[in-house]
């Protein structure tokens, strides 16, 4: 019998399914609450500053981290906490620049915001792009790694019908109480994420008897710097610089599944605040999730696969009933990422393509339109799942893919968000030629012909998307005067940097964000 099976104690699967259980009590409550396609996408954009933090930091965690993350800690040290710090002064970026513009907008999805600063195309195009890598890269590497865990814990179960199992879970609740469903427990989500995570740090410091020494002693250096050397080919320095704040501003800027919690904040005010929370907890990351998994390199060296660490630290480690805990830890990160990505993707579809064909629906058909695409999601992502087992890890999979995907699109939202002139042609010359770049590149490095770290691959691609950017944007036509004053409503200017209401100093925004980046620095100094 495997030994992750033998200690799984009752009490353990009973803390597991109570859990489920108050997951489930959530959702059939919001269900009642959820009438319409506002309510459905939107949670009625009721929602308050903290679960609107608490909910961009657990729907975040579960793709790249406690998984992914911590195995590649194992493999190659903490500079993989690169991804995760970087969060925070894009998170910056995001409340001071684009929170605005969209909630002034108020548009449903990230794509009408293109829409809006340009036109039609340029919407459909990155709604179907954000789409796919929703539900092939997000969905599907989330349901992947869950998978991993269940069927260690579980005998003779493979990973399409454990990915199958967690997607259901997940669809069920989200198609009954949708955003605030997502969002609420998220939140419960979060708290338990962060009470894991925690326990098993402290398990891991005390089984090397609390003493970071003998980890610095036994470790190369190397592991225990965030910043590597350009021959590095986990992640050298230059990446850090040019490509992980790319793939970043995608992910916290444009994401739909991401956004979609800001969209429905009840306020400016209340969105930023709930941005800066999330920049806040990613900090705490490196300790907790990032560290665990150099120490596990003292306590279980050898593993064949790095994405067990996790779920070998559990069962090495914890005492009855933690270990149940934890685990429902997991169960969390997995659905809070789940569950956001199948509701963005059905939000994608139903409001980006479905509801302009049929502009007569009502609120509630389309409300039902999204319930019945987020099961279809749900049963796409679990059978992409397990074909995921043929990439270099998890965490691997998850940045390559987005570094060939997203570069053209961070590059039209900042600069477009930044300069009025372009138009529609600079926008769809950026998508239509940045991605045709980005084809060209991936041929050549699956061809061999190049040798190039994904991440210097996705500073590359930005930068020749910027540039198709401006050069096109240049050689437009000026728009019309309506044009014109209609994109320039989407366009930041510095009024848009003042608080929306008076209120305590300690509540301004601009502090909260100083006093972000101020941390933000030290860490990355002190690790450095």
């Amino acid at each position: 019998m495997d030994p992750f099976i033998t200690r799984i104690a009752p009490i353990d699967l009973a803390i597991i399914g109570l859990y489920f259980l108050i997951v489930f009590a959530i959702g059939a409550y919001l269900a009642r609450r959820t009438h319409d396609a506002d309510d459905l996408f939107l949670a009625g954009r009721r929602l308050g500053w903290l679960p609107v933090g608490l909910s961009l930091f657990a729907s975040n965690i579960s793709s790249t981290t406690l998984i992914g993350l911590m195995g590649a800690a194992y493999t190659w040290g903490i500079a993989v906490a690169n991804y995760e710090w970087m969060a925070a002064p894009l998170l910056v970026v995001f409340v001071i620049i684009l929170i605005p513009l969209y909630l002034r907008a108020r548009v449903g999805t990230v794509p009408e915001y293109l829409e809006r600063r340009f036109d039609g195309r340029a919407r459909r195009y990155f709604s179907a792009l954000t789409l796919v890598s929703n539900i092939l890269v997000d969905t599907s590497g989330t349901l992947f790694a869950g998978a991993i865990v269940l069927s260690a814990f579980i005998p003779g179960l493979d990973l399409f019908t454990a990915a199958l199992i967690l997607a259901a879970v997940a669809g069920i609740y989200t198609a009954a109480g949708g955003l605030a469903a997502v969002v609420y427990t998220d939140v419960l989500q979060a708290v338990i994420l962060l009470i894991g995570a925690s326990l098993v740090t402290y398990f891991s410091f005390q089984a090397i008897d609390f003493d970071w020494g003998r980890v610095v002693e036994a470790t190369d250096p190397q592991q225990l710097s965030l910043f590597l050397p350009m021959s590095d080919p986990n992640l050298p320095w230059l990446g850090v610089v040019v490509g992980v704040p790319v793939l970043g501003f995608y992910f916290w800027c444009t994401n739909q599944f991401v956004v979609q919690r800001v969209l429905g904040a009840r306020d400016i005010e209340n969105a930023r605040w709930g941005a800066l929370l999330a920049g806040f907890l990613k900090l705490s990351v490196i300790f907790i999730m990032v560290i665990p998994g150099v120490i596990a390199i003292q306590i279980i060296p050898g593993l064949e696969q790095a994405d067990q660490v996790f779920p070998s630290l559990i069962a090495e480690l914890l005492p009855v009933g933690l270990r149940g805990l934890v685990l429902a830890a997991l169960v969390a990160a997995l659905m809070s990422s789940v569950d956001s990505t199948l509701n963005s993707a059905a939000t994608l579809l139903t409001l980006d393509f479905i509801k302009p064909l049929r502009p007569n629906l009502t609120s509630r058909q389309t409300a039902w339109i999204g319930r019945i695409a987020i099961l279809f999601f749900m049963l796409i992502s679990a059978a992409v799942a397990p074909w995921i087992g043929g990439f270099e890890g998890l965490f691997h999979y998850l940045q390559a893919a987005l570094s060939y995907l997203v570069p053209p699109v961070a590059a039209l939202f900042l600069l477009g968000a930044l300069w009025a002139r372009p138009g529609p042609r600079a926008a769809l010359a950026t998508l239509l030629g940045g991605h045709a770049v980005s084809a060209m590149l991936f041929a050549l490095t699956v061809g061999g012909v190049l040798d190039l770290h994904f991440t210097l691959v996705a500073g590359i691609l930005f930068a020749l998307s910027a540039l198709i950017f401006v050069v096109v944007g240049l050689l437009e036509p000026r728009p019309s005067a309506a044009r014109a004053m209609a994109s320039g409503e989407m366009v930041w200017r510095p009024a848009l940097a003042r608080p929306t209401r008076s209120g305590a100093w300690w509540s301004d925004y601009r502090l909260q964000s100083a006093v972000l980046l101020a941390l933000t620095a030290a860490l990355a100094i002190g690790f450095g």
